[in-house]
């Protein structure tokens, strides 16, 4: 066992880094569902895009440090941009409604890009610090691998105090449990609800700066698989739960890239693997792990 593990120990890094990532998104996905109760499919695009925004931002001369902030801001704009224009107008409207705008938004940001970039990969600037190559246990690998991890739970970790011992926190948790009546008694909706697009766009564009130091090559659909197993992750650990979203992020990454360790025949069914474990748990769970029943009201 110890033998096996110290072969692929590469792997179980990379699982383990990419899952972090996964996570960060995810929880931009759980955080949106559990309080407006729509899937913003358009989340996976707007990590796509605080990936261009950095290509651009390097390209155009700017330094690494700002070129990181730059990224951060408006990656953020952007988020509350979407919510207040595609999202808010149609707040009171058929769910279906929410759901088809954000469907077109992605659809939107992901034609956009193609303008901008030509439909060109476009190479991701290294960042010193994370590009570096370390040795771990005979395991070759960047820094970024190492760092991705703890990144990730510092930021959850800082997230979950927020919303358990802050004032906005506290509205966050209420209009999540019941909306109307959070309306009611006063919490101010929309700056809640900004609010929770910032944290999870913030998150997003934390993400795009750890994945594509990996994955270095940035096209208009960027955002659709590491989106799209981030909504699952999400799913599989119960959407609307934060530590549910994590730990099934991180299970997807490990699982996923312990698969590539059995041979180049296996890492095709890498991707497969993902959607699968979803049919499963809708199969067998479908709240997810941390998912609880919810009751509609008559």
């Amino acid at each position: 066992m110890i033998e096996f593990l110290h072969e692929n120990f590469r792997y179980l890094l990379s699982g383990i880094s990419v899952g972090g990532q996964y996570a960060l998104i995810a929880i931009g996905y759980t955080m949106v569902y559990g309080i407006l109760r729509l899937i913003n499919f358009a989340h996976g695009d707007v990590f796509m895009v605080a990936g261009l925004i950095m290509v651009y931002a390097i390209a155009a001369g700017l330094p690494m440090w700002l070129s990181i902030i730059l990224v951060l801001v408006l990656t953020v704009v952007l988020g509350v941009v979407i919510e207040r224009v595609a999202y808010k107008p149609l707040r009171s409207s058929p769910r279906m409604s929410v759901m088809i705008s954000a469907i077109g938004v992605s659809y939107l940001l992901q034609n956009c890009a193609l303008y901008f970039t030509g439909g060109l990969p476009r190479s991701y600037p290294s960042i010193p610090f994370l590009s570096k190559q370390i040795t771990i246990w005979g395991a070759t690998t960047k820094m970024v691998t190492v760092i991705t991890p703890i990144l990730t739970l510092v930021l959850i970790f800082a997230l979950v105090f927020l919303i358990n011992h802050t004032k906005i926190g506290m509205a966050m948790r209420a209009v999540a449990k019941d909306f109307e009546t959070s309306q009611l008694m006063g919490i101010k909706i929309n700056s809640v609800i900004s609010f929770t697009f910032v944290i999870g766009c913030f998150l997003a564009a934390v993400g795009s700066l750890l994945y594509f130091s990996n994955y270095t090559t940035v096209i208009p659909t960027s955002g659709a698989m590491p989106g799209l197993k981030a909504f699952v992750a999400a799913v599989f650990g119960g959407i609307g739960s934060i530590p549910g979203a994590v730990i099934g992020a991180f299970i997807i990454g490990i699982c996923e890239n312990i698969i590539k360790a059995f041979g180049q025949d296996w890492t095709v069914f890498s991707d497969a693997f993902t959607f699968v474990l979803l049919i499963v748990i809708l199969l067998v769970k479908p709240t997810g792990i941390f998912g609880e029943k919810a009751t509609d009201k008559v």
